[in-house]
């Protein structure tokens, strides 16, 4: 789903696998593996997606490069 952020463009996620995607405005995509849904729900929630990228989920789940 498009979110409105200054920093993150876009945010998907598969709860079955627990991959979160995120598309950053610069147009790179990451997935990130093993992130609850409880999560993801406050990402999408979030006044600041970029804040709250920083801190709960950047470092702390592992992911690759799309």
């Amino acid at each position: 789903m498009r979110v409105d952020s200054t920093a993150i463009r876009r945010i998907d996620y598969e709860p079955e696998h627990g991959k979160l995607f995120v598309t950053f405005i610069d147009g790179d995509e990451y997935v990130y593996v093993g992130v609850p849904p409880r999560v993801t729900e406050a990402f999408e929630r979030a006044p600041s997606k970029g804040r709250f990228f920083q801190r709960m989920i950047r470092d702390r789940y592992p992911y690759n490069r799309v």
